[in-house]
This record gives structure tokens, C-alpha cells and sequence, in this order.
């Protein structure tokens, strides 16, 4: 199975995350009776009222979570709401995976907060995050996906809307997002954007929930059979859209990975092959998946280089900074797209040509473990053809023939 987090309009919230899951069929009743247990583990929290409700936003129909409670701590230390979370978690029986899910959660509230302030994780204080709905938020959606058993699940989010403007809290006026939200989101599989609102989209612990659940983050839907979709209402009224997060889970009827490439993309016609090729050389050996240079005409007739670069979120800085100090280039687009991959392997394989031993890698995809084709790796061909003094081609024939051998290929 396979599960969408769709905050892209309306971000994430932690009582929205939680509504769509009971929207969606998780047992109201444990996760209502999971939040009161919490009550004994926070001293000066009462819930009034809990309860999940129907309530329609923009013509959408969804479910929001009704929660009164009376506080008399205005903020607590972090390891505080730390510790309820984990007695909490015994106390009701959790999952080990649920456990360690709410366990991280609340672990990654605790390191942002003191690194924004710089303060150890043993004393540094909550205080939006210090109410007991920040433990129901948390604990109450490890139930219901306990409930739901989607930890077994393949859980997929969309880019997050996260708002934009300012916002006032216990430390002032500033901008949005907040602090709290960039540490969290910092290193994460998570894409952002503002979304269409000068308001908060996406809170702390909506932005903890959702980086320490899911597998992987995509602009586009996996292919799959939708069997149930649960929406989750927050408090907020906005008058473009509705303020509902979506969840969509179904069968995954995909035959390959899925995964989202960054695509650097530039100009470049008053540089050399010689430059290209050491650009090339240098933009592969920091990251990117691949390197394409195609010619190509411009305005007035000029030839140009379109410089194409696949790589990763993680190498986009670096990649652009080569771009520009090897070429000069003025400017590099970059856009992001989502790609089908063949699963695959790389082995080593013991091989014997004209009697001398190597070893070479093999990348080999299979189908229901037959192996349906496999390739040599090229730097591999050139050691055993240069060791045997004969050509890549006929190294590359002799090898083939006998890896097949080996891996039972015809």
C-alpha cells in the first residue's frame, strides 16, 4: 500500500495530519481515550472536551479535531513534554515502530528549539509547543496510524505550502516560517513553498509529524488504485481555498522506483571542449547523476552548449557554483522533475579472459529475480583491454560472453 500526505495548498498541521487519519477510519475512540491517558503525565493540563467532528471548508467536507483544554503553565521544559510522550507511549500499548515514531517526533521539536536558541536539549524551554495538544498531536496520530497499519505502508509527501508574511509568538514578531519550522524541515526529504496565503500553512509540530513519517517527497502522485482519502480541517478560514489537508492511500501498481531529480540547465558558447570536458569531469565527481552537452543555436545565429545536469537536492549548491566558475556563465535555470527508475543491483563478478583472472561490477535488473539484462562497468573493459593489450571492443565481447555464463543469461 501506499500513502500521499497532500499539504501542498493548505500545508500540515498536527490536529489536520491526525483529523484526515480519523477521517480516513482510524478508531476515534483509542485516540480520544490515548489523549486522556496523557493527562496524568502533564501535571496542570485538563482536556474539557475532546471529540472529531464533521465540518464542511469550501464545499469539502473533512474532519477537525475539537479540543478544549485549561492550562496553567504558559511554557515547560521540552524534555518535560519529551518524557510524557514516551510514558505515554507505554502506557498505552503503542507499536514498537509507533513508539519510535513518537519518540523521534518530539525529539525533533526538542533539537530545533535548542538550536535556534542555543541551549542544551535539557534546558531549553517550550512554549507554543508546551500545551498537552502538542502530546495529543503527537500520540494521538502514532495511534491512528497504528490503527490504520500504515507503518507498513510506502508514505509519500508533496511539496508543503508553509505560508508566507509574519507572525507573532512568545519571542515577537517574525517571519514566516519560522525558525522552528526551517530546523525541522533543514535536511529533510521535504520540499517547501509559500503556498498563496501571507498566514502560517504549516506548524512546528505539523512539520515534526511529517518529516519523521514519510519514505519520500514528490510534486507528482505515485501510480496507484486510490481505495480511501481522508481530509483533515484546520482552524483557519482562507477565502481561496480550502483549509483541508488530504491524505490518499491505495495500491501501488508502479513496476519501477520513483524518485525527484533536480535539472541544472545553461548556456554556454565562448568556452572550449577542453573546458567542457574538465566541467564534466569535475560536476560528476561532486554529485551530479549525469552530464549532458548538446549543440546547439541561439539568437543571431550563435552556437551555443546547452549544459544539462541531473543530481539531488543535496548537491544543487555545489553543482551551480561549478557551472559558474568553470564556464563564467551569467545564469543557471533550474527546474525539478519526478523520474521512474529500474531497480537495480551492481555486483562483482569473477570472470576469466584469455586465461588471466579479473573481477568486474556488473549493474543487473531483474523481473521476478531473472535477470533480463546487465552492463559492464566501461572502466572495468578498459583495465582488462589495456592489461591484455587487445581493443575495448573486443574486451568488451569477451567479457560479455563469459559474464552471461556466469550470471546464467542467455
Amino acid at each position: 500500500m501506499v500513502l500521499v500526505i497532500d499539504g501542498q495548498i493548505a500545508g500540515i498541521s498536527g490536529d489536520m495530519l491526525l483529523s484526515a487519519l480519523v477521517n480516513m477510519g482510524a478508531n476515534k475512540s483509542k485516540v480520544i481515550d490515548g489523549a486522556y491517558s496523557i493527562e496524568s503525565y502533564l501535571r496542570g493540563s485538563k482536556i474539557k472536551k475532546i471529540d472529531f467532528e464533521k465540518t464542511v471548508k469550501h464545499g469539502i467536507e473533512a474532519t477537525y479535531l475539537n479540543l478544549e483544554i485549561e492550562e496553567s503553565h504558559h511554557e515547560r521544559k521540552g524534555v518535560d513534554i519529551q518524557e510524557c510522550i514516551l510514558l505515554s507511549s507505554d502506557k498505552i500499548g503503542l507499536s514498537d515502530t509507533a513508539k519510535v515514531f513518537a519518540k523521534e517526533s518530539v525529539r525533533s521539536l526538542l533539537f530545533a528549539e535548542s538550536k535556534i536558541h542555543g541551549e542544551s536539549t535539557e534546558s531549553v524551554h517550550f512554549h507554543e509547543a508546551s500545551s498537552i495538544d502538542t502530546a495529543i498531536d503527537i500520540i494521538g496520530t502514532a495511534i491512528a496510524l497504528d490503527d490504520l497499519g500504515i507503518f507498513a505502508d510506502e508514505i509519500i509527501s508533496t511539496p508543503i505550502a508553509v505560508g508566507g508574511g509574519s507572525l507573532s509568538f512568545s519571542h515577537g514578531t517574525v517571519s514566516n516560517p519560522a525558525s522552528a519550522i526551517l530546523e525541522i524541515f533543514r535536511n529533510s526529504e521535504i520540499i517547501i513553498h509559500g503556498g498563496q496565503v501571507k498566514e502560517e500553512l504549516t506548524t512546528p509540530t505539523g512539520a515534526t509529524l511529517i518529516v519523521n513519517l514519510i519514505d519520500r517527497c514528490t510534486e507528482f502522485y505515485p501510480p496507484m488504485k486510490i481505495k480511501t482519502i481522508g481530509y483533515g480541517a484546520g482552524k483557519k478560514d482562507f477565502n481561496d481555498f480550502p483549509n483541508v489537508l488530504k491524505i490518499v492511500r491505495g495500491e501501488s501498481i508502479q513496476q519501477y522506483g520513483i524518485d525527484t531529480v533536480h535539472i541544472l540547465e545553461t548556456n554556454v558558447d565562448d568556452v572550449s571542449g577542453e573546458i567542457i570536458g574538465h566541467m564534466i569531469d569535475k560536476l560528476m565527481s561532486n554529485g551530479a547523476k549525469d552530464v549532458t552537452v548538446t549543440a546547439a543555436i541561439t539568437k543571431k545565429g550563435r552556437p551555443t552548449n546547452l549544459v544539462s545536469v541531473i543530481c539531488d537536492s543535496s548537491s544543487v549548491n555545489n553543482l551551480i557554483d561549478i557551472l559558474i566558475s568553470e564556464t563564467g556563465t551569467l545564469g543557471v535555470r533550474i527546474r525539478t522533475s519526478s523520474r521512474y527508475v529500474v531497480p537495480r543491483v551492481i555486483i562483482s563478478t569473477p570472470i576469466t579472459i584469455l586465461g588471466r583472472n579479473f573481477t568486474v561490477k556488473c549493474k543487473i535488473v531483474k523481473n521476478n529475480d531473472i535477470i533480463k539484462h546487465f552492463k559492464v562497468e566501461s572502466s572495468d573493459i578498459k583495465s582488462i583491454a589495456d592489461a591484455l593489450s587487445i581493443s575495448f571492443k573486443e574486451a568488451s565481447e569477451l567479457i560479455s560472453s563469459e559474464v552471461k555464463q556466469k550470471l546464467g543469461t542467455k
